[in-house]
């Protein structure tokens, strides 16, 4: 599923949908509550042709075309404006690929069980190479990003990646997503040991490299589609300087700045090197 688009008119929305029947791809219209519709294309290998004929239908909504697959796919129509709440998995599963969910998953996982009494066991074999011979163990460079230490904690990290992440997978495959999850777990994991040593672990880090990669990609490569709105930008900035200056929570602050330095310096390379 893709998210076309949210509409405060439903019959404006049914007759693209039925425009788009007539055309043999399936785009179904579901509630997103306060008067607003939410368009979902229901296969992802329509998205192309999906976005163009929705940017025609809005240009001229009241076309001949469109009135007359209405009439055409009157007949034929099943739910004609009965609209489906989708499920949680489904609205998750809608902006994630397979990198974005394995992710969630496996933190997921681990966090509940350090709630069962395996906190100690888990970051022991996860966290950061801190002794000798650890450096060696290459799966430590990664795996400290999967761990988690309040719920609190988790559901901020899992939720940004979701949402920057997700939109990362979708537009440039999930490839590249799992190269920045890869590099930026590195380099924030890097930063962080190298100032307060290896008591940390989270997600943020690659949270902040995501913050970074969008935001060159918006300023440098506006048509390939990934964009950060300012005010994101802006709240992270604030509360990476917050975490700088504030002397109560334990964060990791070397991990979010280097991991953000990580993310903009990997968006200036893709921003040349990526095609149209």
């Amino acid at each position: 599923m893709v998210r076309l688009i949210t509409l405060q008119n439903p019959r404006m929305g049914q007759a693209f949908i039925d425009y788009m029947a007539s055309r043999r791809i399936d785009v179904q219209m579901m509630p997103e509550g306060e008067g607003q519709f939410a368009l979902w294309l229901m296969n992802s290998e329509d998205q192309l042709e999906a976005e163009v004929e929705l940017k025609q239908f809005l240009d001229n909504p009241f076309d001949a075309k469109y009135q007359a697959s209405s009439w055409d796919m009157a007949e034929t129509r099943h739910n004609s404006f009965r609209y489906q709440t989708p499920s949680f998995m489904s609205m998750i599963k809608a902006k994630a690929g397979v990198v974005t969910l394995t992710i969630m998953v496996i933190c997921s996982v681990i966090f509940i069980l350090q709630q069962l009494g395996l906190g100690n066991a888990i970051f022991a074999a996860l966290h950061f190479s801190a002794f000798d011979g650890q450096q060696w163990q290459i799966w430590r460079w990664f795996s400290h990003a999967l761990l988690h230490f309040s719920a609190m904690h988790i559901i901020f990290n899992l939720l940004w990646w979701w949402q920057l992440g997700g939109d990362i997978e979708q537009r440039l495959g999930t490839k590249k997503l799992l190269e920045i999850f890869l590099l930026s777990a590195a380099v924030s994991g890097t930063g962080q040991y190298w100032v307060e040593g290896a008591n940390f672990g989270g997600l943020s880090g690659v949270v902040y490299a995501l913050v970074g990669y969008l935001w060159m990609l918006t300023i440098k490569r506006p048509d390939l589609g990934l964009e950060i709105q300012k005010p994101i930008v802006g709240f992270m900035l604030v509360w990476l300087v917050l975490g700088f200056v504030q002397p109560f929570m334990a964060i990791a602050n070397m991990a979010h700045l280097s991991g953000l330095a990580a993310g903009v310096l990997l968006g200036l390379m893709d921003s040349r090197r990526l095609k149209r």
